[in-house]
């Protein structure tokens, strides 16, 4: 009986490995299941919601995987990401190992926008990835925050992201929170769990906005058939509540400056929303209609092939949130980079 649990054992942690094998920040898988009892107060929560709060040194989006790879038993059957666990449910997990060393310093320039002895801001420029990845182990935030900070960054959230309390996409550029202890990385994820804290975003868009302002509340999921992207989906359907307010800065020939303010944290929330209305981030190339921008595009001239811009017009403006340790409201504003004011300036040329 015992030899067959452990033939079992090892048949389901290769079976895990190779579904996750496009995950190799988790390379390895334990020897033995984690296993706990759900009890009153974890009642009715999705279940992979409640294996995010049990083994916050994972990404919610690595543990979805986990179960639909069939690492995650409840009652000894499989679950859904969705699930709702009830009380006394016995939940079981074959946990990947994390790597016991933290990304290695590198000395990359960062632009600080705030500093004190709880937390950092950030103006992350664009085309950085905040944390290692598949085919992103090098050139990260993580590893210029390791330079900089050294061992005056939070745990909370692992090995691989010290001092990292949410996350910009790669080719998105502006102000990223860091804790440097893990007192004010609690404090400051409570906050953006409870959505107090106020995000705004830039955004240069394609196409004629028909309103000035408006709130897109529509949920999302992730895409059925393309894993890496996201969709919005109706509200009876398996998705996550999503809203983002916008309203329009700018008004160009075929293309507007927006101002937006997500009221929820999903992931590409803007991105998605923003094209699900009809006005894409200009050059993005997941849910756009273009990867590149010419100023031969906006001047009517074929053969000028000059790019101007060729990541996603999206740039995280402005921070809102209490200071961790004195409860101060604080308001961090990141300055436009280079690229996106060049973009602006040639716009501004071709105004409606």
């Amino acid at each position: 009986m015992f030899q067959n649990q452990k033939l079992q054992n090892r048949k389901l942690r290769r079976k895990i490995s190779k579904h996750l094998a496009d995950t190799p920040c988790y390379p390895t898988l334990s020897d033995e299941p984690v296993a706990f009892i759900v009890d009153e107060s974890e009642a009715g929560q999705r279940l992979d919601v409640l294996l995010s709060l049990h083994f916050q040194s994972y990404s919610r989006g690595h543990l979805r995987r986990m179960i639909l790879a069939g690492g995650v038993q409840v009652d000894d059957h499989g679950g859904k990401p969705a699930y709702r666990v009830h009380v006394g449910q016995r939940v079981r997990v074959v946990l990947p190992e994390i790597p016991r060393q933290a990304p290695r310093p590198e000395d990359i320039p960062l632009e600080i926008l705030f500093e004190d002895e709880d937390l950092v801001v950030v103006n992350k420029p664009p085309g950085m990835v905040v944390h290692p990845a598949r085919g992103h182990w090098s050139g990260t935030l993580v590893s210029a925050l390791q330079f900089h900070f050294g061992p005056s960054l939070s745990s909370s959230g692992g090995p691989l992201r010290p001092g990292i309390v949410h996350r910009l996409d790669r080719d998105t550029s502006g102000a990223i929170l860091v804790a440097r202890h893990d007192q004010a990385h609690s404090r400051l994820a409570l906050q953006f769990q409870s959505r107090s804290i106020e995000k705004e975003y830039f955004a240069i868009v394609v196409g004629k906005p028909e309103m000035d302002s408006d709130i897109i509340d529509r949920s999302i999921a992730v895409h059925p058939t393309h894993r890496e992207k996201m969709t919005t989906v109706r509200d009876d359907e398996e998705g996550r509540t999503a809203q983002t307010f916008y309203s329009v800065a700018e008004r160009f020939r075929g293309f507007a400056t927006v101002r937006a303010m997500p009221k929820t944290g999903r992931t590409h929330q803007i991105r998605v929303h923003l094209a699900y209305v009809g006005l894409p981030v200009l050059c993005d190339r997941a849910y756009g209609h273009r990867a590149e921008l010419t100023r031969g595009e906006l001047s009517g001239e074929p053969g000028d092939t000059t790019v101007i811009l060729n990541r996603q017009a999206l740039h995280a403006r402005r921070l809102r949130f209490e200071h961790p340790r004195s409860g101060e409201s604080m308001e961090i504003v990141a300055p436009l980079p280079a690229d996106l004011e060049a973009v602006l300036s040639e716009l501004r040329k071709y105004r409606e």
